[in-house]
């Protein structure tokens, strides 16, 4: 290695590549360019959300010249940068070989919220961590794609728990200035502003780019002075305010959206909507097309050629829904638009056109004008076709042109770093090279070459298993003392006497709706106290999640949890993790050794929590609802009862709370203390590899992604 020192214009070139690569998220799924990053400053890495945009701002111009001086340091910038820009520039992608059409015409993604990192907390739960991924997986596959939300300032809400074990919401200002992301501009460096009517106001917004690898997200932004203050403040919080608020963002969503495309020249082939709340961009294609000259059905029938729509809400009550006089109020310039009258603009997403009951549904819009339209699993997609049976006037459920593509992960970008760096040594010795890693971790192939008994011995899965376990502990304790807000030494003391690295540990984390059940687990009391208290076998438990501000029974559950939690004989044994977000997901995915999902079947249209799981050797427990009902297969996970349910709520919680502890202390606790004279648990080992090499690979968002292209994205899809 040379030890000539670096010439000015050769530090220059390297200080830009690392700013350039800092705004580019593909650092959050590439292992060594983490790493590069931490290096230069492993307490700022820590504690500014692992940002490197934060962290080349927190390391001083003159300091990065003279780290980069040192031989090794710089290798490894070139090194990172080498693979960055050989990512960006491969020609040879899955798209360009199976979607070429798409380079042109990208497919246009519309979704509310994104969770790409927690850097940027702009995303409230599943339906963004599911866009986040399918963003990724875009562009590992290099489709056409590009991305639409908004850039909420003050993010999703800050959690903390007072003395009461209350939930409280509290939100922080994101700076521009210290995220990935980049102000977009035109030619000549001016910002790009576009407008759009609001009731009755124009509303001027400006745009900020997301860089996820090859495909640039762009996130809508009203915080301009020439707004007024309360239309300044439209895109402050994700789904912030009322009803009055959520339909003016969905109104700056949908057709600011479409306007931001144009105003970039592009032409998207298709306008995917994730989930209602972009449905309005249906409303501004006709509107181009009526100002060409068309007529209303012909718009109409043109638009709904260049729409698909994914759902995601199994209930009723889950579909944004407004009244006409809110319609009337803040999207009555629909009317002048199309040329119709306010009930005709209402009939529009009404179930039964001529109903002046009925409100407003933005997926009665979506579906009415979407070529093709899809749930995210089997069930869900037969439940869809059942709830909206009645909008397509059809004899059977069958009929009804609702399909399904199974959601799924990004499951490079999920592993922990410990399982990024197993996976990819286990993939070079196995003679490919390393740059190979992220495709070929997509492929079943892969997963069968890696979890091979010959290639991956049981002593080092189980040392890997327990690394990872013991990295959550810890991350639990540091975490604990943070939420308790003292410090004294006894504090220290007792936190780290929380928690056994040698207990079967139980993770439950995700949104906090009340059908995802949370406490369940808890109400065979007197038996789970039994099981923790097992010396020879003990269980314990860790949960997290976030309540929505206004759902009081949601925050109850977390009332209860953190009770028991305190107050109980499950202390030390069970703990709540406070502020859940993508970097605690990603250590509890890591290192627990099962992930507990029950809801109230068939509430669960998916779920994705538990697809996180599987790369780090932790098996699901699950209620078969939504995916998991889909890739068990008896020998890679746990299913809480059989594939069917009660229709009496009280009964279906009943049952399934028994199904629950039978299968808890008959089939897991027993499998995973049957040890050998060397300590190790081989039969659950064997479902760790089995659950590796089924799961894996099919619930990935590569496959996802192919599965939308082949089905929707290309000229002349619509299967359902």
């Amino acid at each position: 290695m040379s030890t000539t020192p670096l010439t000015s214009a050769e530090l220059d070139q390297l200080t830009a590549d690392l700013h350039r690569l800092a705004r580019n998220l593909w650092w959050s799924w590439d292992q060594d360019a983490q790493e590069l990053f931490q290096s230069l400053s492993p307490r700022g890495w820590q504690n500014l959300y692992h940002n490197p945009v934060a962290v080349l701002r927190e390391v001083s111009a003159y300091e990065l010249r003279m780290r980069l001086q040192a031989p090794d340091f710089a290798a490894r910038v070139r090194a990172v940068v080498a693979s960055f820009d050989s990512y960006l520039q491969e020609t040879a992608t899955w798209g360009a070989q199976n979607a070429p059409a798409l380079a042109k015409n990208p497919v246009a993604y519309f979704s509310a919220e994104f969770a790409f990192h927690e850097t940027l907390p702009i995303a409230a739960g599943g339906l963004g961590a599911l866009a986040g991924d399918h963003a990724k997986a875009a562009s590992d596959l290099g489709i056409g794609f590009v991305g639409i939300s908004l850039f909420y300032r003050e993010g999703y809400f800050q959690q903390s728990v007072n003395q009461d074990n209350w939930q409280v919401e509290s939100y922080t200002l994101l700076d521009p200035a210290n995220l990935p992301l980049e102000p977009l501009v035109n030619a000549v460096g001016d910002r790009i502003v576009s407008r759009v009517n609001i009731a009755g106001h124009q509303v001027s917004f400006q745009a900020w780019r997301v860089n996820i690898g090859r495909c640039p997200v762009y996130l809508l932004d009203a915080n301009l002075p020439e707004n007024d203050p309360p239309l300044r403040d439209l895109t402050n919080r994700v789904y912030g305010g009322d009803t009055t608020t959520r339909i003016m963002q969905e109104i700056l969503l949908g057709v600011g959206g479409v306007r931001l495309l144009r105003a970039l020249g592009m032409k998207p082939s298709t306008f995917h909507m994730n989930e209602g709340h972009a449905a309005f961009l249906t409303f501004e294609l006709m509107r181009e097309k009526l100002a060409a000259g068309l007529d209303l059905e012909k718009a109409k029938t043109l638009t709904r050629s260049e729409c698909i729509f994914t759902t995601h809400t199994p209930v009723e009550a889950g579909h944004d829904r407004f009244n006409a006089g809110l319609m009337g109020y803040a999207a009555g310039r629909f009317q002048t638009d199309l040329g119709l009258t306010a009930e005709q603009v209402m009939d529009m997403g009404r179930v039964k056109p001529g109903n002046v009951d009925e409100p407003f549904c933005m997926t009665v819009l979506a579906l009415r004008y979407s070529r093709a339209a899809n749930g995210v699993s089997e069930l869900h997609g037969q439940v869809s076709r059942e709830m909206w049976q009645e909008l397509y006037g059809v004899k059977t459920p069958d009929e009804v042109p609702i399909g399904y593509v199974t959601n799924g992960v990004h499951l490079v970008g999920w592993m922990k770093g410990p399982a990024r760096r197993l996976w990819r040594k286990k993939f070079t010795e196995l003679g490919y090279p390393s740059s190979a890693f992220v495709t070929e971790a997509n492929t079943p192939e892969f997963w069968k070459k890696v979890t091979d008994p010959s290639v991956l011995s049981d002593e080092e899965l189980w040392a890997f298993k327990y690394q990872l376990r013991r990295e959550l502990l810890e991350f639990t304790r540091r975490r604990l003392l943070l939420q308790g807000g003292t410090f004294h030494q006894g504090d220290f003391i007792k936190f780290d006497g929380f928690l056994n690295p040698d207990a079967l540990t139980i993770g439950f984390a995700r949104r906090f709706a009340t059908y995802k059940r949370a406490p369940l687990i808890f109400d065979q009391f007197e038996q789970i106290v039994k099981l923790v208290k097992d010396k020879r076998r003990p269980v314990q438990f860790i949960f997290a999640g976030k309540a929505h501000p206004r759902d009081d029974h949601g925050k109850a559950f977390i009332q209860k949890i953190i009770h028991l939690s305190k107050f109980s004989e499950l202390n030390g044994s069970l703990v709540f993790i406070e502020n859940y977000d993508i970097h605690v997901c990603r250590q509890m995915v890591g290192g627990c050794d099962i992930w507990l999902n029950n809801p109230r079947r068939p509430l669960e249209a998916s779920g994705t929590s538990g697809m996180k799981t599987t790369p780090h050797g932790c098996l699901n427990l699950s209620i078969l609802d939504g995916w998991w009902r889909e890739g068990y297969d008896q020998q890679n996970g746990f299913a809480i009862g059989p594939d069917s349910h009660p229709d009496d709520i009280a009964e279906q919680d009943r049952v399934d709370s028994s199904n629950l502890f039978h299968t808890l202390t008959e089939k897991v606790v027993p499998t995973f203390f049957d040890r050998g004279t060397d300590g190790i648990p081989r039969r659950w080992l064997q479902i760790v590899r089995h659950s590796m090499a089924t799961l894996a690979p099919e619930y990935s968002t590569w496959r996802m992604v192919q599965e939308y292209t082949h089905k929707y994205y290309l000229p002349g899809t619509t299967t359902r």
